[in-house]
């Protein structure tokens, strides 16, 4: 059945061609979404470039109509709907909220035209409960949501006879057992079914070969770390692995998602030599109240931004409280841009050939910022996206939109692309305790 949505401007502040992936239902946009969205067209934050976006979309489809009337959209139209006079509504809310004026807007839309149902898009959950108030239908947007609470591991479990486990570990692959289907890079716990407490070997398809390889771990380690669980086994093969250009690592505090992808990056770029540099950044989302501007130099003030990454980086480098034998000095890698910590802020238009990148926080990127900081790896380049979809701290975004899930959702099984969720904590018993209880 046909319907008309009415949007809310942070739906296009999320996704700036949104009004043009409703397929054969109207779309309606309030005229004080439009100056919202003209609020932010001088920024130049992600918010500010998808608000001219959105300006240069609703331009286009004004040549080829009026937006007053509606412009045809494949099967279905949008359009701008401008009241004779700013709406007002009653039982006490401002008159001079936006918010409460788009809302008003969708209400008259819905008053007007009772021949289609009229929905009310937002991603501000607050005004999706103003909406339901005055009984007015609400959804998310939901374009390329992924279910955070049922996304693939990346793992899978399959049975077969003893002897075909010893000799899996003895010649180190084995044909796909019959009867499964599995994607490129899915990481496989084989189980003895026929014992009561199953020996278990540990394997990944590789999709060009089409067979299962064991997973081994370096016998001194990654950099002194071990994986301590099959999880972080599954992602340290996946973070060593040259021909996997993506890796996302998706889990709770305290799985050991960024200490990972550090330990491979330092290793296959410092000591191995086989990437020219290690980029670690991250995305600015303060937690709590921000402090306000920083003194000092840039790095002065990206410091406190990056100190998790520098606390990571320095625990590798000073196990134990002495320099690890055979490396270089902290401040010599940094100094020397062998190692590099940045924000994401400067990497759009960039290059990144042969680079071993980690994209850290991931959870508090939009989909189109993931894509963008993807698209600039260059031939050679290996990117790590880390983050937990519990912890957002961006407002555009939430478990099910944002860039990591998104991502690992729709890359995953290509036989480029690695994908765990790590779900067991290994920082502490408390840190655990607390992620699990509080």
């Amino acid at each position: 059945m046909r319907k008309t949505y009415v949007l809310d401007t942070n739906v296009l502040i999320y996704d700036p061609r949104a009004i043009l992936k409703f397929e054969d239902n109207d779309v309606v946009l309030p005229i004080y979404v439009i100056e919202e969205v003209d609020q932010f067209k001088r920024e130049t934050t992600e918010r500010g470039r998808n608000a001219r976006e959105v300006a240069r979309v609703l331009d286009e489809l004004r040549t080829k109509g009026s937006l007053s009337q509606g412009v045809p959209v494949g099967e279905g139209t949008v359009r701008v709907h401008v009241p004779e006079k700013r709406p007002r509504l009653e039982h006490g809310l401002n008159p001079l909220s936006a918010d409460n004026a788009i809302l008003q807007t969708a209400l008259a839309v819905r008053d007007a035209n009772t021949s289609q149902p009229t929905i009310f898009v937002t991603m501000d959950v607050n005004l999706r409960i103003r909406a339901d108030a005055f009984g007015l239908p609400t959804e998310a947007y939901e374009h390329n949501a992924v279910d955070v609470e049922r996304m693939h591991t990346g793992i899978v479990e399959i049975s077969v006879a003893k002897e075909e486990i010893e000799k899996f570990v003895e010649a180190g692959s084995m044909a796909v057992p019959s009867g499964e289907t599995l994607t490129g890079n899915t990481c496989v716990v084989l189980h003895d079914e026929s014992q009561p407490k199953p020996h278990v070997a540990l394997g990944r398809f590789h999709a060009n070969s089409g067979e299962l390889k064991i997973v081994k771990t370096p016998k001194d380690g990654v950099m002194g770390i071990r994986p301590r669980n099959r999880e972080q086994s599954f992602a340290l093969d996946l973070l060593l692995d040259e021909t996997v250009k993506m890796v996302t690592l998706v889990g709770k505090a305290g799985t050991g998602k960024t200490l990972l992808a550090l330990a491979a990056g330092m290793m296959r770029t410092v000591e191995d030599g086989r990437y020219s540099r290690l980029l670690v950044s991250r995305p600015i989302m303060p937690l709590g109240k921000d402090i306000g501007f920083l003194p000092g130099s840039v790095q002065d003030k990206l410091n406190p931004w990056m100190q998790p990454i520098f606390d990571n980086l320095e625990f590798l480098l000073f196990s134990g409280g002495g320099k690890r034998r055979g490396m270089r000095a902290f401040d010599e890698l940094l100094q020397s841009g062998t190692v590099h910590v940045e924000p994401l802020t400067y990497i759009r238009g960039r290059s990144m050939p042969q680079q071993y990148v980690i994209v850290d926080e991931a959870q508090n990127l939009t989909p189109h910022e993931v894509k963008t900081i993807v698209t600039r790896c260059g031939e050679g380049t290996k990117i790590i996206l880390t983050g937990d979809p519990y912890q957002i701290d961006n407002p555009y975004v939430d478990g099910s939109t944002n860039g990591l899930t998104v991502t690992a959702e729709r890359l995953r099984g290509d036989s480029i692309v690695g994908h765990i969720v790590l779900s067991r904590g290994e920082r502490s018993e408390l840190a655990n305790l607390s992620a699990n209880r509080l």
